[in-house]
């Protein structure tokens, strides 16, 4: 389980330092195998100045820059295109490692000129994957570590991410709420609320959802919601630095709204596009000759009694485990039918081991999720939809 310090923090009010944090994880049985802290490998860099910047003599892409740095003007030779008097940027010198190019400067010579360095792009220094130029920072003060200014322009940048080990007895710990509860009643700070919004419904849902009563208890508890006017384009850019910072790319806003629920509150969703839903959804269990195309791009032969939800074409996803490709999201989506549920334990491990699918979704429904959340959930979800 990853999460980074700031997403625990939505959760617990606490002025512990993050070392006091990992131990009172591994004292709680949940053992700390990883940190990653961002703030180590950008640690020497500092903000500079171009004073100017003028026509390498032997290289039409080149300029040879005057940069103003804490060690008073030093002389670099840049290649990027936006290089020029006046700007911001971030300084690395002599002697310090740049993550993104795996190098440590020196001194060296360009063409026939000194250059003392080099001033670097996000990719450079790992930040994003954003190398058409080097950074241009709208505010800092020369020799400013860049850090500091990270931490209070973009603070996600500089995030610890913990990476604990989860027992299969503590399914609690699969979602960072869960965790910062441990935490809490550990002492080591306040659990915050989590206010669920009250939301108004405008009518009976659009797609209507049949549960074979003969899965009574493969499917004790289904919850479902049409949401109609959504826009399915990039997520906001604290939800895909969060993401990424857990090792999850960024897909779109409504399937990073659901990676989002499933590491924050330990609620997997599934949302299918109403546009290719025809008929009613039915859950159910399979006869044995299904397939399933699903979202891992890989086509499933669905064996017998496992469960399926289906529409009137066909399987649209394979149950508590993986959705498919038909009826996913795209850009185009503009109305989606978002589900909450809670699936029996032992029929989703048991599946998922016969297809050999692991997905966030089987990890935590195979070791049991709250089935109390499963509106709550679906309410809160909503509300970041809308």
């Amino acid at each position: 389980m990853k999460f980074t310090l700031s997403w625990l923090h939505d959760h617990l009010a606490t002025k512990a330092p993050l070392d006091d944090i990992l131990y009172a994880l591994t004292d709680l049985g949940l053992e700390v195998e990883e940190v990653v802290n961002p703030v180590a490998k950008l640690a020497p860099f500092t903000i500079a100045r171009i004073l100017s910047a003028t026509k390498h003599p032997d290289a039409d892409k080149l300029q040879v820059c005057t940069v103003l740095t804490d060690e008073g003007e030093k002389q670099i030779v840049c290649g990027a295109p936006n290089a020029r008097a006046g700007i911001t940027v971030v300084l690395c010198k002599p002697g310090d490692y740049v993550p993104g190019l795996d190098i440590t400067l020196g001194v060296g010579k360009i063409r026939g000129v000194e250059s003392h360095g080099m001033m670097a792009s996000e990719r450079e220094l790992e930040l994003s994957d954003e190398h058409n130029g080097i950074i241009e920072l709208p505010t800092g003060e020369v020799g400013q570590k860049f850090v500091d200014w990270l931490a209070q322009n973009r603070p996600g940048t500089v995030d610890p991410m913990i990476h604990i080990k989860v027992t299969p007895n503590r399914p609690d710990a699969l979602g960072v709420r869960g965790i910062a509860r441990d935490l809490a009643a550990r002492g080591l700070g306040t659990l915050k609320p989590l206010p669920v919004p009250v939301i108004q419904s405008n009518g009976p849902s659009k797609v209507q959802v049949h549960i074979d009563p003969a899965l009574a208890q493969g499917c004790p508890h289904f919850a479902g919601r049409t949401i109609t006017g959504v826009t399915n384009g990039p997520s906001p850019a604290w939800l895909q630095a969060r993401l990424k910072a857990i090792g999850l790319r960024p897909i779109s806003a409504l399937v990073d709204i659901t990676n989002y629920f499933t590491y924050g509150l330990n609620r997997p969703l599934h949302m299918f596009d109403v546009a290719k839903v025809h008929g009613p959804l039915r859950i159910h269990a399979a006869s044995g000759d299904e397939t399933l195309l699903a979202l891992d791009g890989k086509t499933y032969t669905i064996r017998a009694g496992q469960m399926l939800i289906s529409d009137d074409n066909g399987p649209e996803s394979l149950a508590g485990i993986l959705g498919g490709e038909v009826s996913g999201c795209t850009p185009d989506t503009t109305e989606v039918f978002l589900e909450s549920a809670f699936w029996d334990p032992i029929t989703i491990a048991a599946t998922g081991r016969a297809l050999k699918i692991n997905s966030d979704a089987r990890y935590r429904f195979e070791r049991g999720v709250d089935p109390q959340f499963t509106l709550p959930g679906l309410d809160l979800a909503t509300q970041m939809v809308l």
